[in-house]
């Protein structure tokens, strides 16, 4: 009998997933009812927001339950198929899980059929959540504008870098990432068009700021928090805008810091502070695929995928996004 191959949550972390946070677990393949299709899952979404719909606290979805699939984004082919919706062979994206089968509806459970000629890996990373969460951030929340100066950190992961780009292609005066090695940093400056680069890991990030951003911070585009957001608040400038994307520097701490310390400064600056959720956006999906693809298609947007073996190798995936092992998407492949 064919098995389904499951990673489930078995205790909250505390810190980084370690060996005891999952197990592997295997159980029949499910069985499609009507209106409903198998899909075989090829590859995972890794992203940042898993780690913390590990912990028992609330969010935008509930936490994953003790026990459960860990929850996550992939793509799958359908192999078996009761809906007029999937056909066999149809590749699609959606909510996954971290496991070999998962059975698409035509409700809750549904997923999208992926146009032929995709690469299955850019509809999870540049044509995906990632992808769009960089757009809509960089647009519509940020009101990206011809002049600005744009810092934008975590600048050499999936959303980061390409919100980097898209500022540029709308008429950013400078783009200043921040990343953490030499290399990321060559890479945002010398093949995504970046202006120049901040090594968080050996730079003083302030003090490189003032020099990089010297009439100050038009538009932050904040993938960390931290110290690296107080570092951006005390440059901004008057009526700067910060995009709160992500946290990711603080999602491992048992304890979650203080917020800025310097929050003041937008009173100063007559600044404004956003946060925003991508799935607030899902209705516009469609016109801004349809974008990205001509920038795409133009040159003008380039995007890097890294990939790794193996189901079994997903938790060792998601540490990568915290130790800062990857460059652009990280992504496993089934």
């Amino acid at each position: 009998m064919q098995l389904n191959r499951h990673i489930v949550l078995a205790e909250r972390p505390s810190g980084m997933v370690e060996k005891t946070t999952t197990r592997l677990e295997e159980r029949p393949v499910p069985e499609p009812g009507p209106g409903e299709a198998l899909v075989a899952v090829r590859y995972l979404s890794i992203d940042p927001t898993i780690r913390t719909w590990m912990d028992d606290a609330p969010g935008y979805l509930p936490p994953i339950g003790l026990g459960e699939t860990v929850r996550g984004a992939g793509v799958g082919e359908v192999v078996a198929s009761n809906s007029d919706r999937y056909a066999p062979g149809d590749l699609v994206v959606g909510l996954t899980g971290w496991q070999d089968y998962v059975v698409a509806d035509e409700g809750l459970a549904s997923m999208q059929v992926i146009p032929p000629g995709i690469d299955p890996t850019m509809a999870l990373s540049v044509l995906g959540v990632t992808g769009m969460t960089a757009y809509f951030g960089m647009i519509d929340v940020g009101r990206v504008a011809e002049g600005d100066t744009v810092v934008v950190s975590g600048a050499a992961g999936a959303t980061g870098s390409v919100a980097g780009q898209i500022a540029r292609i709308k008429g950013a005066a400078t783009v200043v990432g921040i990343a953490g090695s030499p290399e990321k940093c060559a890479w945002i400056v010398e093949e995504l068009g970046f202006d120049a680069a901040v090594n968080y890991k050996t730079d003083d990030v302030a003090a490189t700021l003032r020099s990089s951003c010297s009439k100050g911070i038009d538009l932050y585009y904040d993938n960390v928090g931290g110290p690296i957001l107080e570092a951006c608040l005390g440059q901004l400038a008057m009526r700067g805008r910060v995009v709160l994307c992500g946290a990711i520097s603080v999602y491992n701490d048992k304890v979650r810091p203080p917020g800025p310390r310097n929050i003041f400064n937008l009173i100063i600056k007559r600044g404004r502070m956003e946060g925003f959720l991508v799935l607030d956006y899902l209705d516009r999906f469609l016109e801004a695929q349809i974008e990205m693809v001509g920038w795409l298609a133009e040159g003008r947007v380039k995007h890097a995928e890294h990939v790794v073996d193996g189901l079994e190798h997903a938790p060792d995936a998601l540490n990568l996004l915290f130790t800062g092992g990857n460059t652009g998407k990280v992504i496993v492949k089934l």
